[in-house]
């Protein structure tokens, strides 16, 4: 064995500077503040915000991209007070080409690196543009079919030629779609700007989530699997069950991950 392949294969999270953070979906029962003070409590510094969480913290309005200029500023004071980086927004997409650049603008102020997104493929171009303009990637997200980019394929389609936009690889729903997560990650290879992690009970649509290391997932296959790839992003928790007291779940998989990813 080579040194380079040997320390390939040894290579840590820290090494390949992944950014564990939680997509406050997971805490959508509670303000965006509420969500803020969960994931700091489990020593993560990461945040995915989604548009329509209320903020809290005597913070008018929700976390939608169209908010005004002196909530943005409470917000990034929020985030600032707490530790935590806002690295991903989303799953979110524009209605038309002004919509769009509201959220292109309002993630370049904010300081996200990626949009995750499932827009229109007619809008594939126009998102592409602003990206570049704006700095920002944008990761084609897949809920599960029959939605548009449930199948990694679409997703390498509609990246052709467009530079500035990669995956926002939701290894849950592809469970859910009946396909095998490990196997998907090595076809997106190197085109993957986030991942929404998860462990499901079973193979199934209906299945749901459990604590990593607990479920069908291969958590350890897929965590191989991205440090093969030397990939090196954003990581979201996102946890989609028992809403109101998920937190000592979410706990186990965030020590379990750490402690297989080093």
């Amino acid at each position: 064995m080579t040194q380079a392949v040997f320390a390939q294969q040894n290579s840590t999270a820290k090494d390949l500077d992944w950014k564990l953070g939680v997509q406050a979906y997971t805490f959508k029962n509670f303000t965006f503040t509420e969500a803020l003070e969960k994931i700091k409590s489990i020593d993560l510094n990461y945040v995915e915000a989604f548009p329509g969480q209320t903020i809290g913290n005597g913070i008018e309005g929700t976390m939608h991209y169209e908010m005004e200029a002196n909530t943005r500023q409470q917000v990034k004071q929020l985030l600032e007070s707490k530790g935590i980086e806002l690295v991903a927004y989303g799953v979110v997409s524009g209605k038309n080409e002004q919509d769009w650049r509201n959220l292109f603008e309002f993630a370049k102020e904010m300081g996200v690196k990626v949009i995750n997104s499932e827009p229109a493929q007619e809008d594939l171009d126009l998102v592409n543009k602003l990206a570049g303009e704006y700095g920002v990637t944008v990761g084609l997200h897949n809920h599960p079919k029959p939605s548009t980019y449930w199948h990694p394929d679409t997703v390498l389609e509609a990246m052709k030629g467009r530079e500035n936009i990669r995956a926002c690889a939701d290894v849950g729903h592809w469970i859910r779609s009946g396909m095998n997560p490990v196997e998907n990650l090595k076809k997106l290879e190197g085109h993957i700007a986030s991942v929404h992690f998860k462990d499901l009970n079973e193979n199934s649509s209906e299945a749901h989530d459990v604590p990593w290391g607990t479920g069908i997932s291969d958590v350890q296959a897929m965590v191989n699997e991205l440090k093969r790839q030397d990939f090196e992003g954003v990581i979201s928790v996102e946890y989609e069950h028992n809403w109101d007291s998920s937190l000592p779940e979410i706990e186990k998989s965030v020590n379990y991950f750490k402690r297989i990813s080093e």
